[in-house]
C-alpha cells in the first residue's frame, strides 16, 4: 500500500502511518488466517525419504497435505491424497475441525485404489498423530514429512491447491459445507477424468494412474474402482 501511494499518487508515507491509518479504516490485508500445520511436541517426526527420488510408477509415492476454504461464516478443511507420478487425487475429506480423523477419511478413501510404497506430509500434528501413523505404516508404507519450513517437498500437493482454489473454490465462492463438497466432488471428477495436464503429455491424470484410455462418457460418476484397476 505504502509503494502504491508514493508510485501511484506522489504520496509518501512511511509504512506505520499506511498500517495505522488502515487500522481506523477498519481495512485488512486479505491473507490465510488459520494456519493448518501444527506440530505436536509429543509426537514422533519422520525423516524427508524423497531427496532425488522421482515417483516412477503409480502408488509410488502419495502427498497429503491439508489446505483451508473460507465460507460464508468461517472455514472448513479439505484433506487430500494426490499419487504423485500421474497427479490422480485418490481421496479427499471436508471436515469444520483439523481433527485426526479429517485426514484418517481421506486416507480411507485413497486406500480404496491400493497402497503407496511411502506416504509424504508436513509435520502437522495430524499426521505425526498416532492413529495415523498407524494407518499408513500397517498398509506397508514408508513415512517421509517435510522438514519444516519446506513447502518445495511437497510441490505437486501445492499445485493442486492452487489449481482447485483458482480454478474452484475462488470463483464459485462457497457458502456451507455441504455446497463446498457437492462442488468438490465435481471439480475432482474433472480434475482427474477429463483435464489434461502439461507434464502429463496432455494426458489426464486417471490415464496415467490407470494406464489405459478413459471412456469419458462414463465418467459422469466416478468409474468403479476395482473395475479399472483389472488388467
Amino acid at each position: 500500500m505504502r509503494a502504491v501511494l508514493d508510485r501511484d499518487y506522489q504520496e509518501t508515507v512511511g509504512r506505520d502511518h499506511v498500517r495505522r491509518l488502515m487500522s481506523i479504516l477498519s481495512l485488512q490485508a486479505i491473507y490465510p488466517g488459520p494456519k493448518t500445520s501444527q506440530p505436536s511436541p509429543n509426537h514422533q517426526v519422520y525423516p524427508y525419504l524423497l531427496r532425488n527420488i522421482v515417483a516412477a510408477y503409480p502408488n509410488h509415492i502419495w502427498g497429503t497435505d491439508i489446505t483451508y476454504i473460507r465460507l460464508a461464516h468461517g472455514f472448513c478443511y479439505l484433506c487430500a491424497f494426490l499419487d504423485w507420478h500421474s497427479r490422480f487425487v485418490l481421496g479427499w475429506s471436508l471436515s469444520n475441525t483439523m481433527e485426526t480423523s479429517l485426514c484418517l477419511n481421506a486416507w480411507e478413501r485413497a486406500t480404496e485404489y491400493g497402497h503407496p510404497a511411502i506416504n509424504n506430509s508436513d509435520q502437522g500434528s495430524q499426521f505425526t498423530s498416532l492413529d495415523f501413523t498407524q494407518a499408513v505404516l500397517q498398509s506397508g508404507a514408508q513415512i517421509s514429512m517435510d522438514g519444516r519450513g519446506r513447502c518445495l517437498d511437497n510441490i505437486f500437493t501445492e499445485r493442486l491447491w492452487r489449481s482447485v482454489k483458482y480454478e474452484d473454490i475462488y470463483p464459485k465462492q462457497y457458502q456451507t459445507i455441504p455446497e463446498a463438497r457437492s462442488g468438490l466432488t465435481d471439480y475432482f471428477q474433472l480434475y482427474n477424468y477429463r483435464r489434461p495436464h502439461q507434464s502429463l503429455n496432455y494426458r489426464t491424470p486417471a490415464e496415467v494412474y490407470f494406464n489405459q484410455p478413459i471412456n469419458l462418457n462414463q465418467t459422469k460418476k466416478e468409474p468403479n474402482r476395482l473395475a479399472l484397476l483389472t488388467p
